[in-house]
């Protein structure tokens, strides 16, 4: 059992079996088996936007099939390879075979992933490139910094198709949730 991230070797490649074992005070995903660690504690703004989709989701779900679940909350995506754990900022999964006591096995139907300053990199493409891969059937990227909202939803080829970036005055609404929308202004309201 490891308990001090810098006491792994970064250029070793592990397994959600290693994972199980850690310890550490910080968060870390598992990308590709790549140890990743997360940014510092997510800021106010993000937090509040967090809660928000949270929350309005939450609400909308409720007596329903589908379940919501915010970070920290491990969502294993590469079941072949047991080599990817994520944690994304809100999840949402239909499959109530996919849930686990830790978190989820197999792809959420829709994700949610909030851009802070040092992630973007990895949501806008190491994550963007992961969840595609493994079918998670939407994928919105809300950019705190422009407040705006782009929905990405896999088309019959496994490819995302990208809206234009919804703004204030619009709504957004959900292709896998069925019915449910929310205003950029509700995500972003403080």
């Amino acid at each position: 059992m490891s308990t001090r991230l810098e006491d792994l070797d970064l250029n070793q490649s592990y397994t959600y079996l290693d994972y199980l074992t850690w310890q550490f005070k910080e968060r870390v995903e598992l990308l590709r088996g790549r140890l990743v660690s997360m940014s510092p504690a997510p800021g106010r703004m993000h937090q509040e936007v967090s809660r928000n989709v949270l929350v309005a989701m939450a609400v909308f779900l409720k007596g329903r099939p589908c379940k919501v679940y915010d970070a920290p909350f491990d969502v294993v995506l590469s079941i072949k390879d047991n080599n990817t754990v994520v944690q994304p900022d809100i999840c949402v999964i239909c499959d109530s075979e996919k849930l686990t006591e830790r978190g989820c096995t197999g792809a959420p139907e829709l994700i949610v992933e909030i851009l802070s300053p040092g992630n973007a990199k990895k949501e806008l493409k190491e994550k963007f490139e992961l969840y595609e891969e493994n079918g998670v059937l939407e994928y919105w990227i809300i950019s705190l910094s422009d407040q705006s909202v782009i929905v990405y939803r896999l088309n019959e080829n496994g490819r995302y198709i990208g809206s234009k970036p919804f703004v204030e005055g619009e709504n957004v609404s959900s292709g896998v949730i069925q019915g449910f929308e929310i205003t950029v202004a509700e995500i972003f309201a403080a």
